[in-house]
């Protein structure tokens, strides 16, 4: 296929807002790509949702500013710039920028003014086209004739869609069964939906019923699988991170069964037991070195050849308390009383945790989805975001960048909608990093403002959201302020502008 084929697809899914018209597109590009070669159509498909199949090429904005002259007619293919930017992700050592420099402009000098400026776009993360993960799961689904709830599954399973795409045009069916839960291969995480208070909370998860109410902790969010004598910790990204957490690694060695999917978080405490700050816990995460980490674990996928995904949360947490000790279980409390819920409440807010999480007892494991099967409640209203420009500071901060430009999911359209912007709540230490952080996410300048490519999740605190002309989401946020930079999190899995919306008076909306 050849690459102008992807340029205008990715134009047409950009041109419209239309989530119909987005998935039809996508699908009828993926229906025309030869299914006969496994490799052009992980290609496209990573093309297609915006991204490169090399997760570094040693390029930057900086590096693509100086192009030779754009080629006059399309003639390259998805295949050979794919191999183009496989051999600048290995040019390494002496000589390497010139060597780089000239792979790029043997690349570029092939592709037209349009491709350029796309394939530019794609190296920067600048291709907003809206097409996540759940329009490119719609779109294969059209585009093979499958059940999208089959594709989604199977996308849960492997932890990534992009495979998905490959074995649905490849096998069809019969591939995407072979994506079933496996011991030691991480799958996507659980996700919650938001509510103002407990009560509403337990309205919207399961109304007039129990539900077990957990502690939400401000740790790292860790899923931990054990194969026998092998185990291995991942991130809510699912990165491996085994290596850091060695004392994750006793704990599940500890425990009374040989297979096992647990999924949990990881705090550093003090000395009274009360959890540190988010930051400490990652900075501890960074390294195998440093104060110990505590796991406490809250669900449970898999115990002994038993797959546990599609049983009902009572089922999995009873398990659960079978198989870890109490020390090391996140505090649960099971109740339909709104009372006793609020009790509990004051007593995890008071041991220094950030809320809890309320879940549906009925439910299964339900992953890489917010849903009303789990839902969080925080004293502090906050939403996480994604930075799209950064201004650069006058006075006392002037030589750092500092008033942040954040922007809010559309599920529909997958764009990101501007909701505000703030420069309150950075201490020196914050300026400093981001910084450095924006300038390496540079896109463009013009005056005073850095553009960035959105990939970095910011946790905002607001004191409430109101009507406003101003945003194109028809929002603005009320004394909004940073708490902490998330880079346990992706911009996939930031705040929704319905969720933002549902924070304005008198406003019930569920995030899907």
């Amino acid at each position: 296929m050849l690459l102008h084929d992807v340029v205008e697809t990715s134009r047409t899914v950009a041109a419209t807002r239309s989530r119909k018209a987005k998935v039809e597109a996508l699908s009828a590009t993926l229906a025309r790509v030869d299914h006969d070669d496994p490799d052009e159509v992980e290609t496209v498909a990573a093309y297609l949702s915006g991204s490169l199949r090399q997760r570094r090429t040693g390029l930057g904005w900086r590096g693509l500013q100086s192009l030779p002259e754009p080629a006059p007619e399309p003639t390259l293919t998805v295949g050979e710039v794919h191999s183009a930017f496989e051999a600048l992700s290995v040019i390494a050592g002496a000589g390497s920028q010139a060597a780089r420099a000239g792979a790029v402009a043997e690349l570029f000098g092939r592709a037209t003014a349009e491709e350029q400026s796309w394939l530019r776009s794609l190296v920067t993360g600048e291709v907003r086209q809206g097409a996540l993960d759940a329009l490119l799961q719609d779109a294969v689904a059209a585009a093979a004739g499958l059940p999208v709830t089959q594709v989604r599954r199977a996308a849960m399973m492997a932890g990534a869609t992009v495979p998905v795409v490959r074995a649905a045009l490849t096998g069809g069916a019969e591939a995407l069964d072979a994506f079933t839960l496996t011991v030691g291969r991480p799958v996507l995480p659980m996700l919650a939906s938001s509510a103002p208070d407990v009560e509403a909370a337990m309205a919207k998860a399961a109304p007039g019923l129990a539900v077990a109410i957990d502690t939400k902790l401000d740790g790292i969010r860790i899923q931990v699988h054990r194969d026998g004598d092998e185990i291995i910790a991942v991130t809510r990204s699912l990165d491996d991170i085994t290596a850091r957490l060695p004392e994750v690694v006793t704990v599940a060695r500890s425990l009374p069964a040989r297979r096992f999917i647990l999924d949990g978080e990881v705090l550093r405490l003090d000395e009274q037991g009360r959890p540190h700050a988010f930051q400490d816990t990652a900075s501890r995460t960074a390294s195998s070195e440093g104060e110990a980490l505590t796991p406490y674990f809250f669900d449970l996928l898999h115990l002994d050849g038993r797959d546990l995904v599609d049983e009902a949360a009572e089922t999995r947490l009873r398990l659960l308390d079978e198989l870890v000790p109490e020390a090391h279980r996140t505090r649960r409390l099971v109740t339909d009383d709104a009372d006793a819920a609020a009790v509990f409440v004051a007593g995890v807010l008071a041991d220094g945790h950030e809320g809890v999480v309320v879940k549906d007892l009925r439910a299964p494991y339900d992953a890489g989805r917010r849903g009303s099967s789990w839902v969080k409640v925080k004293p502090v209203h906050t939403l996480d975001l994604v930075v799209l420009a950064v201004e650069w500071g006058s006075g006392r901060r002037r030589g750092w960048l500092s008033n942040i430009h954040m922007g809010a999911r559309d599920p529909e359209s997958g764009d990101l909608v501007m909701v505000g912007k703030t420069f309150k709540g950075m201490t020196d230490e914050m300026l400093a990093w981001q910084t450095t952080r924006f300038q390496e996410l540079e896109t463009g300048r013009s005056d005073h403002v850095v553009t960035v490519r959105p990939e970095q999740v910011v946790e905002i605190a607001l004191d409430g959201v109101q009507r406003s002309t101003r945003y194109p989401g028809g929002v603005a946020l009320r004394f909004a302020r940073v708490v902490r930079y998330r880079d346990d999190k992706r911009p996939d899995e930031a705040d929704t502008i319905e969720t933002v919306r549902a924070m304005l008076p008198g406003q019930v909306v569920d995030e899907a």
